[in-house]
């Protein structure tokens, strides 16, 4: 048995995971000292409810060595190999601990992928996988197969606000308040590199919509994997994607939300879509 192994930066809940033969690792959010295990003590709606009304920045947590190692333990204690598909490197320290986890208990059978992504990128790539274990695939061949699919798996987003990359430090409080003041709406990418890139910004919800559909026609997407619409908090704008989505051709599953990490980051009102690349 092939054993799947993600952290909550794949935004996947727990239950839903279990369906599909994953295990989520949780990562810790700390709001005005309490500590939150992501996707576990608190619905993701409470949450951003939370982020609306603290003026403080969440301090996110990430997975520690020491439980990647029990859950590696526990997978050679059944007998399964496994698959560790991290958060991005570039984001978190998340794969620097599951690599040390892996050096703790030893390294046969234990494979650990930077997804050099975030979100339900890592989701839908830890589903490819799934379904590469489901057809036979030895754990070398899904971990090959895992990592010429990955930098085929977009990910295009519109921010609402800029108020929480400046909360976060990801951009200064000068440029943020003449940015709000100008009602610009950031466009954002995963870049190659694992980092969030700025694809444009742009005046008003209107024009940043258009300028996701034109960041998706640059890269468009296969058909055969549906592409996930993804929104952090209210589902209005995420709404309206999905019918201009629909109306270019595109295969859409259903909805999905953005939880504590990366939602710390955007704030409430962001929206977007995850897809696979035509090759």
């Amino acid at each position: 048995m092939i054993r799947i192994i993600v952290d909550s930066g794949s935004d996947l809940l727990p239950d839903v995971a279990a369906r599909q033969g994953i295990e989520v690792l949780p990562l810790l959010a700390s709001v005005d000292g309490v500590e939150y295990r992501d996707g576990i003590d608190l619905e993701r709606d409470a949450f951003y409810e939370l982020l609306e009304k603290t003026g403080s920045f969440p301090k996110t947590s990430q997975v520690s060595p020491h439980v990647f190692a029990e859950a590696f333990r526990a997978a050679r204690e059944a007998g399964d190999e496994v698959i560790a598909l991290t958060l991005s490197s570039a984001l978190s320290g998340t794969y620097q601990s599951a690599k040390l986890a892996q050096a703790m208990v030893g390294e046969e059978g234990i494979y650990v992928i930077d997804s050099l992504s975030a979100t339900y990128v890592i989701a839908l790539v830890a589903e490819y996988a799934c379904a590469l274990r489901d057809e036979g695939l030895s754990a070398k061949e899904i971990v090959a197969e895992v990592e010429c699919f990955k930098p085929r798996v977009k990910l295009v987003a519109v921010l609402d606000t800029l108020e929480y990359l400046q909360r976060g430090g990801r951009l200064p409080k000068a440029a943020a308040r003449l940015g709000e003041a100008a009602k610009l709406k950031p466009v954002v990418v995963l870049t190659e590199e694992g980092t969030v890139g700025l694809s444009t910004a742009v005046l008003g919800r209107k024009r940043a919509l258009d300028a996701l559909m034109k960041a998706i026609a640059k890269q468009p997407a296969d058909k055969a994997f549906p592409a996930i619409p993804i929104y952090s908090y209210g589902t209005k704008s995420c709404e309206k994607m999905e019918e201009r989505l629909r109306g270019a051709g595109m295969n859409l599953s259903d909805k999905r939300q953005i939880g504590f990490v990366i939602g710390s980051h955007i704030g409430p009102g962001a929206y977007g879509v995850v897809y696979v690349a035509q090759e």
